[in-house]
């Protein structure tokens, strides 16, 4: 089952760190992981991604795999700089009060599939 970021963002009681970003862009999967040239080789379109990262680097991998947003665990908060590239280049970044573990436990109740 596919949701929108702003239906998972409800669903995960996170905040948007990115409310300029008016694109609603549809969940296709979940991922979680938190070493980047990981990610990059994982990455999918439409993809929730939740990691812990906060650094630029992460809005570059999400952009490159062109997906629907990066979810923070734990109200961790990103980095302006990053918020302000995640910003400019379209990219959803929620924090949840949840840690990564119950995050993945709701999207995977909801129906949001594993990659693959």
């Amino acid at each position: 089952m596919d949701m929108k970021a702003s239906e998972l963002q409800t669903l995960l009681q996170a905040e948007l760190l990115t409310p300029e970003v008016a694109e609603d862009r549809e969940v296709t999967c979940g991922y979680t992981c938190d070493l980047l040239s990981w990610v990059m080789a994982h990455g999918d379109e439409g993809m929730a991604w939740v990691t812990v990262q906060t650094h630029l680097n992460v809005v570059a991998v999400a952009v490159l795999a062109d997906m629907a947003c990066v979810i923070l665990p734990e109200n961790i908060r990103m980095e302006e700089e990053s918020l302000k590239k995640a910003t400019d280049e379209g990219m959803r970044v929620l924090t949840s009060p949840l840690t990564a573990y119950e995050i993945c436990g709701r999207m995977a109740a909801a129906g949001i599939a594993p990659k693959g």
